[in-house]
């Protein structure tokens, strides 16, 4: 079982910058693809960016498409979600996934198999 925790979240202004960071317990997540979801109070989980097990591919949202940046680091065992420019739109909490299938950069949420808790990004306006 993977356990993946995310770490980097809290309150910024607009305009604003964070950087999230995911990292799994207990094993590696070197063959895995990563990506990072969003839900906002009252909406559905929805995709933010993702990244193959490799790096080479990476998938962004249109909503935060030249704001927001996805890398991983192998060897630090990490993937990291670099956020610029932030809008009070982006308030969500931001969860962590994994997916075993490699199936390339996935946006849908049922090609992952483990999640993380979710860190709190707060926008203020």
């Amino acid at each position: 079982q993977v356990q993946l925790v995310e770490t980097g979240g809290g309150l910024v202004q607009a305009g604003g910058s964070l950087r999230l960071s995911c990292a799994p317990s207990g094993r590696t997540f070197t063959s895995y693809d990563m990506g990072w979801f969003r839900q906002a109070p009252g909406k559905d989980r929805e995709f933010v960016a993702s990244i193959t097990w490799g790096g080479a591919g990476t998938s962004v949202a249109d909503s935060v498409k030249g704001r927001f940046t996805i890398s991983r680091d192998n060897a630090k065992n990490t993937v990291n979600l670099e956020m610029n420019s932030l809008k009070a739109e982006d308030t969500a909490v931001y969860y962590c996934a994994a997916s075993t299938k490699r199936y390339g950069p996935s946006q849908y949420h049922g090609d992952y198999d483990y999640w993380g808790q979710g860190t709190q990004v707060t926008v203020s306006s």
